[in-house]
């Protein structure tokens, strides 16, 4: 019988199983920043012990940095302590660290696919939950907790259970104006916010094929958010063209010997899952989210349901908290706030898209919209191009890079009451500030939206 993409990765990489069915798996990089590595540090030092492959560790500054003025010392004291403490651990340790002020600083899941550091085949860890970004790139790559970023710092390998593998589909033409955000979006809403829980998953159909780079780590970004481990996409000429030649992917004869190895990387044709799911392109609108958990979202025409029997006091105090009720139509809904920007939407392609669409165009005068680069090289390059000009002459904030308003841990956050379409990952109660009322969306759905003033269908603008 035949091998999935993700039985290839991982069999390569099992050292050895131990009783109870748990597997010690090599992880060939480890990303780390500056939230959950502090605690795992400190447990190398109390145990005196080093970090087994500093070579095989990449730290950077993202989550609490701030995004205005990152040339002066942080203000918030508690991201300034994180902050100082990861440079501090990473001195200590020998561990490589684009902190603030470095041209490679940026949010961990885009430097890592920008510099080559991401490559077909490898396991990816970090200690937050959208590492599965990496997967994109036909990596197992996947979130894990401090305690097990410890663990991975001292060995270079995990002990894990292997979770049941799903491959999903997407067959077909993408209506005009859909992109790579609202695929995954419409999956989610399909499968629930539960629905992958258990599962690793495989991207395939001619739909996910189409996609760029950008756009399949896009799709791979969220899968955490239907409660899979992770997701991935077997890698194809695509991959190859953009890895080649980045800073750290291999060179001369290196390249071709993984380049051989690469195109073995997909599921062979006899591969058995232990779950499939088929989706047609066409079906699928622009997308909104209209709860607190991204398995609450519809097409743009969509109203919104009534609460399933056995989930209604969950489902209510969502559209409570939102400010909705089943029945409403979101287009036309008036905003206040929008963010481009987070791991999910925030490299150069969803910029540029941006800029294309808002050129010559204001945002609406009731409408307050950032930018926020993913990396200083995103920022680099949107300046190279003229796109900061363009952004900021239609009334956007163009900021320095970061997490920014995604999490609501740093300076940038959207104020009580106030909605805003945002190209982030997560619409969780306060997960853009206290009181803050988040409607997920792709890029060009927020930009349109800024531009208008309120939900927009963009189909009907482009």
């Amino acid at each position: 019988m035949g091998k999935t993409l993700f039985d290839k990765i991982w069999d390569a990489h099992v050292v050895d199983q131990v009783e109870g069915g748990l597997d010690v798996l090599y992880i060939d990089k480890h990303l780390i920043h500056e939230v959950t590595s502090p605690q795992a540090f400190q447990g190398l030092r109390d145990r005196n012990i080093p970090v087994a492959r500093p070579d095989r560790t990449v730290a950077t500054a993202d989550h609490n940095v701030p995004t205005k003025d990152q040339h002066l010392p942080i203000r918030e004291e508690l991201s300034r302590l994180q902050v100082k403490t990861l440079t501090d651990n990473c001195k200590e340790f020998g561990v490589t660290l684009y902190g603030l002020g470095h041209p490679y600083q940026g949010i961990v899941h885009v430097i890592g696919p920008e510099l080559g550091i991401t490559q077909p085949g490898m396991t990816i860890v970090c200690g937050d939950s959208h590492t599965s970004t990496h997967g994109a790139f036909g990596t197992i790559a996947f979130g894990i907790g401090t305690s097990q970023v410890e663990q991975v710092l001292a060995t270079q390998c995990l002990l894990l259970s292997k979770p049941k593998r799903m491959r999903i589909s997407v067959d077909g033409e993408l209506q005009k104006g859909v992109l790579a955000k609202d695929i995954i979006l419409h999956i989610i809403s399909k499968l629930t916010a539960a629905g992958g829980t258990g599962y690793f998953i495989e991207y395939a159909g001619d739909a996910i094929r189409s996609l760029s780079m950008e756009g399949r780590m896009t799709v791979c970004n969220m899968s955490i958010e239907m409660g899979a481990r992770g997701g991935m996409i077997a890698p194809d000429q695509t991959t190859f063209e953009y890895v080649k030649d980045r800073e750290q992917a291999p060179k001369g004869q290196d390249w071709d010997n993984a380049l051989g190895y690469w195109q073995t990387l997909y599921s062979d044709e006899d591969a058995v899952f232990d779950r499939e799911l088929n989706f047609r392109a066409n079906d699928i609108e622009p997308m909104v989210t209209y709860g607190t958990n991204p398995g609450m979202g519809m097409g743009i025409q969509g109203s919104i349901p009534k609460p399933a029997e056995n989930g209604s006091d969950s489902f209510n105090k969502a559209l409570n908290y939102m400010g909705l009720k089943a029945g409403d139509k979101l287009v036309g809904h008036p905003i206040s706030h929008v963010f481009i920007g987070s791991c999910t939407n925030s490299r150069i392609e969803d910029l540029r898209l941006v800029a294309s669409y808002v050129k010559g165009k204001q945002i609406a005068p009731t409408i307050t919209a950032m930018v926020v680069p993913g990396s200083q090289q995103v920022r680099a390059q949107a300046v190279k191009e003229g796109l900061d000009k363009i952004l900021t002459d239609a009334g956007f904030d163009f900021r320095e890079a970061g997490c920014s308003a995604c999490l609501g841990m740093n300076e940038d956050k959207i104020p009580a009451g106030k909605y805003c379409v945002s190209t982030s990952n997560r619409n969780y109660e306060g997960r853009q500030g206290p009181g803050a009322r988040t409607i997920l969306a792709s890029p060009l759905m927020a930009a349109a939206s800024a531009i208008e003033g309120k939900i927009v269908d963009v189909r009907e603008l482009i």
